[in-house]
C-alpha cells in the first residue's frame, strides 16, 4: 500500500508556535518569494498587517499551528 510509510527512527518533537512566531513567518512569506528574493512593490507594512490579521483569524477559528525543530545543517564534505 502506498500510504504505508517507513517507521521514523528520529521523530520530530512538535510544539505550539506562538502568535509572534506565526506572524513573523507569514510576514516573511508575503514579502519574499521562494528563493528569498524580495517581492516587487515593497509591501513591508501591508505584509505585517496581513500577517497579524491571519494570526488573529486562525486563533479565533481554533487553529493551533505546530512547529518542529529546524532541519539539520547539510554537510559540505
Amino acid at each position: 500500500m502506498t500510504d504505508d510509510l517507513p517507521p521514523d527512527s528520529d521523530p520530530v518533537p512538535l510544539t505550539a508556535a506562538s502568535s509572534e512566531e506565526i506572524a513573523e513567518v507569514l510576514s516573511y512569506a508575503l514579502r519574499y518569494d521562494a528563493r528569498g528574493r524580495p517581492r516587487r512593490g515593497g509591501g513591508e507594512f501591508a505584509a505585517g498587517i496581513a500577517a497579524d490579521w491571519l494570526v488573529e483569524h486562525l486563533r479565533r477559528s481554533g487553529y493551533v499551528v505546530m512547529r518542529g525543530r529546524g532541519a539539520r545543517p547539510h554537510s559540505t564534505g
